[in-house]
């Protein structure tokens, strides 16, 4: 039978710590809501404890999980994690205090699955954007699952339970345990059955995996118990959610089915990817993923199986540094003449030659008749849609690396910026005042405003200081 997972309860103390109420009980452990005995400044939020099972019959994963969790919280940051606030001492009372997130786990929120695609969608962009905070500080949560994705009432997601995860920076104690440690199995990634754990696309297939059970109800790959089991998502592909539920939008199959595949290369390489996607489904375009209707026949999973059979001569593949940037160029459509036009075109084109797996997005920022005109007169957005389709051509990206879109703003920094915030933009290219801009001052220009405030880097293009300019 296994030890109590700890010997304190409500009202005890620790180290300056007051235990509440016990909010879950495990195999791995307890957790409690705790206050601080003591007023400190530094802490105007709730707390949690999380207390290790420890002790004969415990197994030790209880305490392993724990402490690869204390190692990587204190390195992690921003709103999408918890902060960590104390840590207890292993020898004596293992113990981790963190900050309790208001909100409600994912879990929770889709009792009532199946939800229709646009609130699954919603809800997977805020997921993807927590990955991407996650993944941008070289962690890797590696146990993505609805019950461990708590949705704060603004609709951000947060990340919790990193007793599975990889961090860049800090000792992997699972992999130098040499256990198996592959997360929940229903949500696990192909590479994460092979024993790899430092790959961030792992946690995008279990995105993936999410994403399909909020529409469906169901798992792609069921809930297997054995390695065996767990093995066949090395090379089955799931069946297609249309195949069950024709109303679901392709775009939606698309996206699920991506992150779905079974080679890490095919899937999408960042998280920011998937979030803008999701939040742009009208720029999403198909292919045979989002077409498909059927299941896959049984010759097509025959293929699928001889192609993923292990060789022997093969050797474990280590996970490429990956460089899959959101660029966002931002064109000036009211003015097409400006001499500006191909000085950014290049630079941009040099940004993108770089990239392994780039995504970029044209924004044009316009003062104009609201969206919603009449038929008979189409009104601004699609004449400035034509021309940054215009502007765009010479690049000759192909569709599913590009998409447009058209702001209509008084303030045109304002809308650049918060568009850039939103969808987790990696690099803003900007043009500086042009010939005709000269009666502004720098600082009150849009590429001005732009830089001194983006979340993200900058390069602002002036006229013959660009290479070919």
């Amino acid at each position: 039978m296994p030890a109590p997972a700890h010997p304190l309860g409500p009202g005890d103390e620790i180290d300056g710590f007051v235990i509440g109420e016990q909010v879950h009980s495990g195999r791995m452990g307890t957790v409690c809501r705790v206050t601080a005995k003591a007023p400190r400044p530094q802490i105007d939020f709730p707390l949690l404890m999380k207390l290790p099972r420890t002790g004969r019959g415990s197994g030790g994963e209880g305490l392993l999980a724990f402490e690869t969790e204390l190692s990587i919280l204190p390195v992690l940051s921003g709103r999408h994690v918890p902060r960590f606030v104390a840590a207890g001492d292993l020898a004596r009372t293992p113990y981790l205090v963190v900050e309790w997130i208001e909100g409600r786990s994912l879990e929770e929120l889709l009792k009532g699955a199946p939800v229709k695609p646009e609130i699954a969608a919603r809800y997977g962009a805020a997921v993807a954007d927590a990955l991407h905070s996650l993944h941008g500080q070289g962690g890797r949560h590696l146990d993505l699952k609805p019950e461990n994705v708590i949705v704060r009432a603004s609709g951000e997601a947060v990340l919790i339970d990193f007793g599975m995860a990889h961090h860049a920076q800090v000792p992997d104690l699972l992999a130098e345990e040499k256990r198996f440690a592959s997360g929940s199995a229903p949500y696990v990634s192909p590479e994460q059955v092979q024993g790899e754990r430092s790959d961030s696309r792992s946690d995008l297939f279990a995105l993936g995996v999410m994403l399909y059970e909020m529409v469906s109800g169901e798992l792609p790959f069921g809930s297997p118990q054995t390695l065996a089991g767990l093995r066949d998502r090395l090379w089955r592909a799931p069946v297609p959610l249309r195949a069950r539920f024709p109303e679901i939008p392709g775009w939606y199959q698309e996206i699920v089915l991506r992150c779905l595949e079974p080679a890490r290369e095919k899937r999408y390489q960042s998280a920011a990817h998937v979030a803008f996607d999701l939040r742009h489904p009208e720029q999403v375009p198909l292919t045979q993923r989002g077409r498909q209707v059927r299941p896959a026949g049984l010759l097509e999973q025959g293929r699928r199986w001889w192609h993923a059979r292990p060789s022997p001569l093969a050797q474990p593949r280590a996970a490429r540094p990956l460089n899959a940037p959101l660029v966002m160029v931002a064109v000036d459509t009211m003015h097409p003449d400006d001499a500006r036009h191909g000085a950014i075109r290049r630079a941009t084109a040099q940004f993108l030659s770089a990239s392994a797996d780039f995504r970029l997005v044209c924004v044009s920022v316009v003062h104009g008749e609201p969206v919603g005109a009449s038929e008979e007169q189409p009104g601004i957005h699609l004449e400035h849609w034509v021309r940054l389709r215009h502007w765009i051509e010479p690049l000759d990206i192909s569709a599913g690396r590009l998409s447009l879109h058209v702001i209509e703003s008084l303030h045109p920094s304002a809308a650049l910026l918060d568009f850039a915030r939103s969808n987790n933009v990696d690099l803003i290219v900007i043009g500086a005042p042009g010939p005709n801009q000269q009666a502004l001052a720098w600082w009150r220009s849009v590429a001005s405003a732009v830089s001194a405030n983006a979340p993200c880097s900058v390069y602002v293009v002036r006229l013959g200081e660009e290479a070919g300019g």
